[in-house]
Order: C-alpha cells, then structure tokens, then sequence
C-alpha cells in the first residue's frame, strides 16, 4: 500500500491511520511502486493550485490514471479528492485539476468558514465505504472550498456512489466510483470511524 508523497497532505498522520487499519504501507513519489501497490492514497492539504503543481512535479495525475485504466484502487482524501475534479478556483484563480471527474472546486457558501470540525454525513444505503457505521457517526473536515455539484452520469450498473454533507449548503462529502473513492474529510483525524471506514477501503484491495 503506498502513499503518494508528492508535498502535500498529513503524510505521517495517514501513514499511521492506514498502518493501524492494517496495512503494510510505504511512503514514496516512486511512479513504479505507486502504480504497482495494491492500494493509492492521494493525500492533500491546502491551496488546491499548490497541491496540483505537486502533483505534476512527480508526475501523479499520470499514475492515477494509469491505475485506474488497470482497475486499481485509489483514495483521494481533503484536497486529494479536490484535485480529481476538472478544476478548482480559490481566490479568482482557476486551476486545471486531474479531470477524473467533470465539476468544478469553489468556495462554500457558508457564514463560516473553514469548515473546521465534526460533521455527520448522508451516504448512500448501498455504500461499502460506510458500511457498518451509523448513520449519526461524525467525520472531521478542515476546508472552505468543496465540490457543490455531482456532475457525471453513471454507466448503466455502474453508478457511482456519491455521499453529501451539509455547511452552509450541500456538498460532496465522498465519492465510490469503481477503484476512485476519495473523501472531503479526514479519515486519519476521525478516530474509530476513520479507522473503520480505512478498514472498508483496505478490504477491497
């Protein structure tokens, strides 16, 4: 299991979330052994414009897609999911992200922000991501910008799983789309229900 380290995220924090959720995890920018693990983590933490020009620097939007074209898990998490969007926009600047999804990344219309704590989430009754938690189970977010909008259609059996949570107004929470799920939130900063909800991700490797 690898997660990238191409200069953004909790590396350290996630490295330990998903070592105590049982797996064997290594910390690397090495293109071969990111696209070759069982499991991807894309972390991040920050200006989405920032994050995406590290994620060029090593090279990641390419091995994503190299693994998803092959079948193999990723999880995005915070601006990690962010990125997998078709753009995001912070303070007027637009920024191209990795496209994996169409939609854009802006800012929350919210009276508060970031939004900075627990929240409880809706997700849907098929869901393996959350599966076995309770519907109240709280998540620890830390952002001011989000996802507002689900904007692809599914193929015929294949639609994807889209989970919302509520600040100031809707907006996408996590997503399960085949071997890309990717959550707004931070696992590795939400206790036993991280945990449990690192466990669902690792069991599907």
């Amino acid at each position: 299991m690898v997660i990238l380290d191409y200069g953004s995220g909790n590396l350290r924090s996630a490295e330990r979330a998903v070592a105590r959720a049982g797996a064997d995890v290594e910390v690397t920018a090495d293109p071969h052994a990111a696209v070759e693990a069982d499991g991807l983590v894309v972390p991040g933490v920050g200006a989405y414009s920032a994050c995406m020009a590290g994620l060029l620097d090593v090279q990641g939007h390419r091995i994503i897609g190299k693994r998803l074209a092959g079948g193999r898990p990723v999880l995005g998490i915070c601006v990690g999911m962010q990125i997998l969007f078709s753009r995001g926009v912070e303070h007027g600047e637009e920024t191209e992200g990795t496209g994996e999804w169409p939609g854009v990344v802006d800012r929350l219309h919210a009276d508060v922000l970031p939004h900075m704590g627990w929240n409880t989430v809706r997700a849907p009754a098929d869901s393996q991501l959350f599966a076995g938690l309770d519907p109240d189970e709280r998540f620890y977010f830390v952002h001011s910008y989000a996802a507002r909008r689900w904007e692809l259609d599914g193929l015929v059996g294949q639609e994807p799983k889209v989970t919302w949570a509520h600040h100031g107004e809707d907006f996408v929470a996590a997503v399960e789309n085949g071997p890309l799920w990717a959550t707004q939130f931070h696992p590795e900063k939400s206790g036993d229900a991280g945990a449990h909800l690192l466990r669902n991700w690792l069991a599907t490797l």
